[in-house]
C-alpha cells in the first residue's frame, strides 16, 4: 500500500484569512487519520502565509501522543533562517519536534509553490551538510527532485534517504491532453526511468504536487512508489464532496 500524507498547508491558509483557529490543523489532522491517512505534512514557510511554527509544535505534540505511528513530514528549504516575523528557522523547527521525515525543498521566500527540484549536476557541499544533520536527529530525509535518471545517483552519494519526485509537470500534462495521449505516457516514461534509477541508488521515492483523483490512478503505478503528499487537491475536492470522504477516496485509489 502507497501511504497518503496529507498536507495542511491550504487548512492553515484558509484558517489564517480570519481571526481564530477555525478551521484546526489539529482537527483536521485527526480526520485525516480516521480516514486512513498515514502522514501529515506541513511546509512552514519564513512568510508564515499559512502553516505557522505554533502549528508545527502543535501536530507534534498530537502525534507523538496519540499517534505515534502516523509520520509526520516537515517540507522547506533547508537554509531558511530565522526572521524578525517570529519564523525560528527550518533547522529549529526540526530540532524541536523530531519529524520523522524532513523533505528538503530549494524553494526561495517569495515563491507561490514549490515548482523545481534540486539541481544536483554540480557538487552540493553546504546541502549535504544539512542532510548530514538532519539524518543525525533521527529524521529520515527526502529531497524534492525532478525526474532526471541522471541525479539520483548523487542524491544517495550525498546522504539522501529518499527522493520525492515533484510532479507538476505530470499533473498538467495528464489534465492537458488524459492518460492515453503519447505525451502524458512519454511524460509518465520518464518519471519511471528515474524510479527505476532511484531504486538502483538505494532510494526510496516518494511523489507530490498537484496529484489529485483524477491523475493519481495511473500515477500510482510507478514502480515502487512508497508514498504521496497531497494539500492542495484534497481542499478542492472537499469544498464539494466533504474533508473526510475525500480523504477515504486517497486511501482507497492508494490500495
Amino acid at each position: 500500500m502507497i501511504a497518503l500524507s496529507v498536507n495542511l498547508n491550504k487548512m492553515a491558509l484558509l484558517r489564517n484569512s480570519r481571526d481564530g483557529d477555525r478551521p484546526s490543523v489539529v482537527d483536521a489532522a485527526h480526520q485525516a487519520i480516521a480516514q486512513g491517512a498515514l502522514g501529515i505534512t506541513v511546509h512552514p514557510r519564513p512568510d508564515q502565509r499559512h502553516i505557522r511554527p505554533d502549528d508545527v509544535y502543535a501536530l507534534a505534540e498530537l502525534l507523538t501522543k496519540d499517534y505515534p505511528h502516523i509520520e509526520f513530514n516537515i517540507e522547506g528549504n533547508p537554509f531558511a533562517g530565522a526572521t524578525p516575523a517570529g519564523y525560528p528557522g527550518f533547522r529549529h523547527l526540526v530540532e524541536v519536534t523530531k519529524p520523522h521525515q524532513v523533505t528538503l525543498v530549494p524553494d526561495s521566500d517569495e515563491q507561490l509553490t514549490s515548482d523545481h527540484g534540486w539541481d544536483l549536476a554540480v557538487p552540493q557541499p553546504e546541502l549535504q551538510t544539512q542532510i548530514d544533520a538532519y539524518a543525525a536527529m533521527g529524521c529520515r530525509v527526502s529531497l524534492f527532485m525532478d525526474p532526471m535518471v541522471e541525479q539520483m545517483a548523487a542524491a544517495s552519494a550525498i546522504g539522501a534517504h529518499r527522493i520525492e519526485f515533484y510532479t507538476g509537470p505530470y499533473a498538467e500534462t495528464y489534465w492537458a491532453h488524459g492518460p492515453d495521449a503519447p505525451q502524458t505516457q512519454q511524460c509518465f516514461a520518464e518519471f519511471c526511468h528515474a524510479a527505476e534509477a532511484a531504486a538502483v541508488a538505494g532510494l526510496g521515492i516518494n511523489a507530490g504536487h498537484d496529484l489529485d483523483q483524477e491523475n493519481l490512478p495511473l500515477f500510482a503505478t510507478l514502480p515502487g512508489l512508497q508514498e504521496v503528499s497531497i494539500g492542495h487537491a484534497i481542499m478542492c475536492e472537499s469544498l464539494q464532496d466533504g474533508f473526510a470522504p475525500t480523504i477515504n477516496r486517497y486511501v482507497e485509489i492508494l490500495k
